[in-house]
């Protein structure tokens, strides 16, 4: 089965917010490719950019990745501010389901607080200090 892995870009901070993503789903990347390190003759880097993040990748739980960039300049700006879809987490227990509530709306933008939906889940909805979308879900029903 396909798996969907969410990417995100970002205006030169990727690096500060894919380290608060980790302070939140915890371990390790498993990639960061800066624009330094793809740098050549025929793609050269501006000193400004070259610590930029070309790619990053945090696996989270079993087979899910979230990626990362910065847009480089040269590409024009990201809106921070657009309606971006939203990153679904499904968790597995309520204490996860706060945990990951509680590190990923820190400083944020709480659209809908963690609790009791009126579709039987335990849901929130918020946007980050970053402006990504986040919905966070446990379904009792699909607990193990």
């Amino acid at each position: 089965m396909a798996i969907i892995n969410p990417h995100i870009n970002f205006n030169g901070n990727a690096e500060e917010a894919f380290t608060f993503y980790k302070s939140a789903f915890g371990g390790d990347f498993s990639k960061v490719i800066r624009f330094k390190d793809l740098a050549n003759d025929e793609f050269p880097v501006s000193e400004k950019e070259e610590n930029k993040i070309m790619h990053i990748a945090l696996p989270i739980g079993t087979g899910s990745v979230l990626l990362g960039n910065d847009v480089p300049e040269i590409l024009g700006k990201t809106n921070e501010n657009e309606n971006r879809s939203k990153i679904t987490i499904q968790t597995e227990s309520k204490e996860e389901a706060d945990k990951l509530f509680n590190g990923l709306s820190a400083g944020g933008h709480i659209e809908m607080p963690i609790g009791d939906s009126p579709w039987g889940t335990y849901f929130a909805m918020f946007r980050d200090k970053y402006g990504i979308e986040w919905m966070i879900d446990f379904d009792p029903k699909e607990a193990i």
